[in-house]
């Protein structure tokens, strides 16, 4: 994603909207995560269950909620990344590889609940589509969704899980941890 389409996300985002936008893995819908009506909005399109989390996206290490030592450590091997992590408290955390929006996104896969992913922007149901404020097209993306890691324990426990495997493998996680 260019410079002036995240520009574009981060104001759409900014203005209560829902957007489509091209992630370093597969297309996503975005929201603010602090604006109840675009969240409801999002989760209406994709059909999702209001009790299933979605992960929030930020751009930079410094901006993630405070975590202890152990768990900071481990956010600075996986991050930036194609991973989502799921922290103490159950907040998912994605930081990825592409210029910043100006601003934390909650995020979610551009797809209705259930559904594959989308690897290009034509794979994003139409009813998505035409529901969201703002389309940006970014071409073929990767396809596989980022890897889930479950790191609740990982601070006071040292143990950690992978919830979804994708883009990143366990190996890769493994050695990271």
């Amino acid at each position: 994603m260019s410079p002036e389409e995240a520009s574009a996300l981060g104001a759409c985002v900014a203005g209560g909207g829902v957007a489509v936008f091209p992630a370093d893995t597969v297309y996503g819908l975005a929201c603010d995560p602090s604006d109840q009506a675009a969240i409801d909005r999002l989760y209406a399109l994709k059909g999702r269950p209001p009790d299933k989390p979605s992960a929030t996206m930020y751009f930079d290490l410094e901006s993630i909620p405070e975590t202890g030592p152990r768990t900071t450590q481990a956010l600075e091997r996986l991050l930036p990344g194609k991973v989502t992590v799921i922290l103490p408290g159950g907040l998912g955390v994605r930081v990825p590889f592409f210029a910043p929006v100006g601003r934390a996104i909650l995020q979610s896969s551009a797809n209705l609940s259930g559904a594959p992913d989308a690897r290009r922007l034509e794979e994003v149901p139409q009813s998505i589509r035409d529901g969201v404020d703002l389309v940006i097209d970014g071409g073929e993306l990767p396809g596989t969704p980022s890897t889930v890691i479950d790191l609740r324990e990982y601070e006071s426990e040292g143990r950690w899980a992978i919830l979804r495997l994708g883009a990143v493998s366990e190996a890769e996680i493994r050695q990271a941890l």
